[in-house]
């Protein structure tokens, strides 16, 4: 793309926006783009700052970064390197070890992930392809290790990621220099690039 679709809203005026900036700023460092743009109809930015903040709450065992390296599998999955480079830089900020940001992609087998979390994110891969190969074997591997709220969370999670993958796909949307050096940092090794998030 020669330009994202649709350029971030510079809205200044509105107090409640600001806040949603200022939420942000200590979520990730800065205020999304995509957050910007969704405020081009500010019942659409609103609504996913709801939704943002009740998936990510934490309620069980289901750990913030754990859920980020949820947001990191699906957008994967996905094809969304706008959601990789912000899932990653999350879960860096909300305290996931570099062990396991290292290896990611190794998580069936490697000794930095627990029984519960490759249960988590076997699901989660599963969940985010299309079609969708959630099977029994997948589903009873996750109740064994997670309870009902906490299952709910996870798919919360993947579900969220699949609105924001589609959305930053399709508007193009430009990636922020903070979340290039963390998918840089990270990333690199599996071939990530900022792909079309970058103008």
């Amino acid at each position: 793309m020669k330009r994202p679709l649709v350029l971030p809203s510079t809205e200044q005026e509105d107090k409640d926006f600001q806040d949603l900036i200022t939420f942000f700023n200590e979520t990730l460092g800065f205020c999304p783009n995509s957050v910007k743009t969704m405020y081009h109809r500010p019942s659409i930015a609103y609504a996913f700052i709801e939704l943002n903040k009740a998936v990510m709450e934490n309620k069980g065992n289901v750990t913030s970064s754990l859920k980020r390296l949820i947001g990191y599998i699906s957008s994967n999955a996905a094809g969304c390197r706008y959601c990789q480079a912000h899932t990653i830089r999350a879960a860096e900020r909300y305290g996931a070890e570099a062990e396991k940001m290292n290896h990611i992609w190794d998580f069936r087998t490697h000794d930095a992930f627990s029984e519960a979390e490759k249960a988590a994110l076997e699901f989660t891969l599963a969940s985010s392809i299309i079609p969708n190969s959630v099977d029994d074997k997948i589903a009873e591997n996750l109740r064994l290790h997670w309870n009902d709220g906490e299952i709910v969370e996870i798919l919360g999670v993947i579900a969220l990621f699949g609105y924001l993958n589609r959305w930053n796909d399709s508007m193009g949307t430009e990636l922020e220099k903070d979340a290039i050096a963390s998918g840089e940092k990270y990333l690199k090794q599996k071939d990530w690039t900022p792909g079309k998030h970058k103008y």
